[in-house]
């Protein structure tokens, strides 16, 4: 598996899975508190997860827990189980956010080498990125995980760490790559800071003339790309494997009336994403929050859509696009079966559709065009008060 390192860092081992099939063993955890079918869902969305990095799953484990450990994550007991279990496995994922040191221990415990979940993740957008972008962001996410682990890199050197008489080359290198790091880091953030002015600049002669833009959201793998293509015929790139789209795309769509916008498609979310590409994959976002209207797109066939349903909503509360105006679009539903039995109607706000066989498109372009109207009465409701409240007060 390939993966873009941006610099030689000494702890890239860490989170890079190497090139070629590796054999992985999966390892998840269920907390008390916590159904034990989410945490059983979540291991297998990471087989989904590990699959799109390109490792061959050998096996997976799941522990009951009612704490993370503070030095394994996992128990001591556990971990000497899957050790026991390894054999033939190149690399152990688990479905959780390690610390640094936890990723260290359980990795001399184990004899192999430890991945989490946020680091698996970004592998994965730094196998799918392909523009300069898409590049620059997974290079900073990757980065902003790697600054705190920075210490298990130098390992070998702790003895010269600190300390009375103990001050030597081990610290001296540990800063200089912490400099580094920071350097580059901001280095690329001047970077994206360009490619943000350089959308600002495409987005003015798109304001001249007045079409809404309307951004396709929802988790990955939920059929956003399909859909774009059902109504663009736009050719967005479409795989059965999370993260297929990364990079934005920018389409028109010709609505009832003759009436025309713009639809944006962007990379889709999941349950526990990175923070890191969160705030790295703002630049990309934008394009979500430029947006008059979000279409929700959600995989209806999905056991637990919901949850999924759930996980975006939390995303777009993050992005500060909570009450954005949003048509829910519960897609696949040629995978249900006999045609399933709705209860909301025109003007509800929810589209049952199915991207594969077409069915549903056109109550969708009619419920953005009632969607479009609503946001706009609202705006001019709200223009018409703010007006009236600044004339009382003159």
């Amino acid at each position: 598996m390939r993966a873009r390192r941006g610099r030689n860092w000494p702890i890239a081992r860490d989170i890079v899975i190497r090139r070629g099939p590796e054999t992985a063993f999966l390892v998840g955890v269920a907390r008390h508190r916590q159904p034990r079918w989410e945490a059983e869902d979540s291991l297998a969305e990471l087989e989904q997860l590990a699959r799109a990095a390109g490792a061959r799953v050998a096996e997976s484990a799941l522990q009951e827990r009612d704490r993370p450990d503070p030095r394994y994550f996992i128990g001591k007991g556990k971990a000497e189980e899957i050790r026991g279990r390894c054999g033939g496995v190149d690399v152990v994922i688990l479905d959780e956010e390690l610390s640094g040191s936890q990723q260290r221990n359980l990795e001399q415990l184990l004899g192999r080498r430890v991945v989490d979940r946020t680091g698996l993740i970004l592998d994965i957008f730094a196998q799918r990125a392909q523009t300069r972008e898409g590049k620059l962001q997974v290079e900073l996410a990757q980065l902003d995980y790697l600054l705190p682990r920075l210490a298990g890199a130098w390992t070998h050197l702790e003895r010269l760490g600190g300390g009375i008489g103990t001050r030597g080359p081990g610290e001296t290198q540990l800063e200089s790559d912490r400099r580094r790091i920071k350097t580059r880091m901001a280095k690329i953030r001047k970077d994206l800071e360009q490619v943000r002015r350089h959308r600002a600049l495409l987005r003015r002669p798109r304001r001249k003339v007045p079409f809404p833009v309307v951004a396709l959201v929802g988790y990955t793998n939920a059929g956003k790309s399909s859909l774009m293509n059902a109504l663009t015929r736009a050719g967005v790139t479409v795989r059965d494997q999370l993260f297929a789209t990364l990079d934005p795309t920018l389409r028109r769509l010709t609505l009832p009336g003759d009436r025309v916008v713009l639809l944006s498609d962007t990379v889709g979310f999941i349950r526990k994403i990175p923070h890191q590409l969160v705030a790295a994959f703002q630049a990309t976002l934008e394009e979500v929050q430029e947006a008059e209207l979000l279409l929700h797109v959600v995989d209806i066939s999905h056991p637990h859509a919901e949850l999924q349903q759930a996980a975006v909503e939390a995303v777009l509360g993050e992005l500060g696009l909570a009450d954005r105006p949003t048509i829910l679009v519960y897609n696949k539903i040629d995978r249900l079966g006999q045609r399933p039995e709705f209860p909301w109607g025109p003007g509800s706000g929810r589209v049952a559709t199915s991207a594969k066989n077409a069915s549903g498109l056109d109550a969708l372009r009619h419920e953005i065009v009632a969607a479009l109207d609503a946001a706009l009465t609202t705006a001019g409701r709200a223009a018409g008060e703010a007006e009236r409240v600044t004339g009382g007060a003159a």
